[in-house]
């Protein structure tokens, strides 16, 4: 899923007066051979320089990365008209402890909650038979759909992860989610989908719009090297059925992407429903999340990307993508909508922070890859999701 939000720098308390002034100069007379400083400003724990650099940018941010470190800060350079902006932020802790112990307990949740969740979807013969075997046995019934979603996701993760290790981010282990079926007195058991994903915590900036771009689009097109076979192969085993409307697909919604592969397998299936493997169930849920993940709204995978694009286009384009969603609950009647419009303006929000470097522009195949990422978010999501 998306990568965790950086640590709020609202949270970091500026310094004294007198001491910010003192940090000010020194980080001045750090800069002094790289940068000429025709402005100066403190911005609660933010000090910012405006001037030219002296030497070539990717030069510049070596050094100051260098220098600022000692004295407890991070340069961000950003353009300015002609010059450019040095902001000296207070540096995070990336050197904190992996929590692998939480993850592997988070992940072992997810395991648990992933295969009584499958033990919901119906359609392998071979699979549907530990049914009748007495708890915990009858978990085995959600193989097919609990290990093909796990697979779906942890690649989707680990394509988060391995980029940006390649990179040199300090990165957490993923945080896998786990969400059981939930039980009402009223209506009794409600079956979800197991896991609400997972997250990554980046626990430090990336150096340029390129590597931001890479980390972020790493994920969605690892996860869906494993999704696209997963319904392929699940399509293979699924049968077709006079429609009611409470098969397969048919009960959680058509997107482009997957009418595509139903009718490649089927042809026109007018007046059926598609009685799907609960290989191709878990396929439909990672292009689901994948989906979601790639709306151009803040710190979500699209959302990197779209700022690696265009920072000052990207909270335009999010805040668009927003109205867009509630727009498509009004017209579709779907409440899913509007529960994932709400989840984005209080939890995701629409700001995006900044690379290390924010002057080197997006390589123009990665741009071309930026669109495909963004196109690809239509075509996979159902207008009516469930």
């Amino acid at each position: 899923m998306r990568l965790w939000p950086f640590a709020r720098r609202a949270d970091v308390l500026p310094l004294p007066s007198e001491d910010l002034l003192e940090t000010e100069a020194r980080l001045r007379e750090a800069a002094d051979d790289v940068l000429v400083v025709r402005e100066r400003q403190i911005r609660g724990p933010v000090i910012i320089f405006r001037g030219d650099l002296q030497v070539a940018h990717e030069r510049a941010l070596d050094a100051l990365l260098a220098r600022f470190a000692p004295l407890g800060y991070t340069p961000i350079l950003k353009r300015d008209g002609d010059g450019v902006i040095v902001q000296a932020w207070p540096a995070l802790d990336a050197g904190q402890r992996p929590q692998r112990t939480r993850a592997l307990v988070l992940f072992a949740l997810t395991l648990v909650s992933t295969f009584l969740a499958g033990g919901y979807f119906v359609g392998s013969d071979t699979f549907d038979q530990f049914r009748t075997l007495p708890f915990p046995g009858w978990l085995v019934s959600g193989t097919p759909f609990a290990v093909t979603l796990l697979t779906i996701l942890g690649v989707h993760e680990f394509g988060h992860y391995f980029t940006a290790r390649h990179y040199g981010a300090s990165v957490s282990l993923p945080y896998f989610i786990p969400m059981p079926p939930i039980y009402l007195p009223t209506l009794g058991v409600i079956p979800t989908f197991g896991t609400l994903g997972a997250v990554i915590r980046m626990r430090s900036l990336v150096r340029d719009r390129n590597a931001l771009f890479d980390i972020a689009a790493a994920g969605p097109l690892a996860g869906l090297l494993v999704a696209i076979p997963a319904l392929i192969l699940g399509l293979m085993w699924s049968r077709v059925v006079p429609a009611t409307g409470e098969h397969g697909f048919g009960g959680f919604g058509h997107s482009l992407f997957t009418r595509l592969f139903v009718y490649l397998r089927f042809g026109s299936v007018e007046g059926l429903d598609v009685v799907t493997h609960p290989m191709a169930d878990a396929a439909w849920v990672g292009c689901f999340v994948t989906a979601l993940n790639l709306f151009p709204v803040g710190q979500l995978d699209g959302g990197r990307i779209a700022y690696a694009m265009s920072a000052k286009r990207h909270r335009a384009l999010g805040v668009t993508t927003w109205v867009v969603l509630l727009a498509l609950g009004a017209l579709t009647g779907s409440v899913n909508w509007f529960v994932w419009a709400a989840l984005l303006f209080f939890l995701v929000g629409f700001d995006h922070s900044p690379p290390l470097d924010d002057l080197t522009p997006l390589t123009p195949w990665r741009r071309l890859l930026g669109v495909a990422c963004l196109l690809l978010s239509i075509l996979l999501i159902p207008p009516i999701p469930l």
